[in-house]
């Protein structure tokens, strides 16, 4: 049986905390960001947790995390 490739780009997307769960940054936080309130995009600076239903996915893709 051949090894696992990892998938690089997710590899570069997603990242481990302590505890074992998977870390991801928000959406939408790239360009035409003068019509988002400044409360938004400041909430979007925030990293947060890959939701259960993906989880498998990802971990699929990264099998090193």
């Amino acid at each position: 049986m051949p090894k696992i490739k990892t998938r690089r780009a997710a590899a570069k997307r997603f990242k481990k905390t302590a505890s074992g769960k998977i870390k991801r940054h928000h959406a939408y936080r790239t360009h035409i960001l003068t019509k988002m309130s400044p409360k938004r995009k400041r909430q979007l600076r925030k990293a947060t947790l890959v939701s259960a239903a993906d989880l498998p996915r990802v971990r699929k893709m990264v099998p090193t995390i």
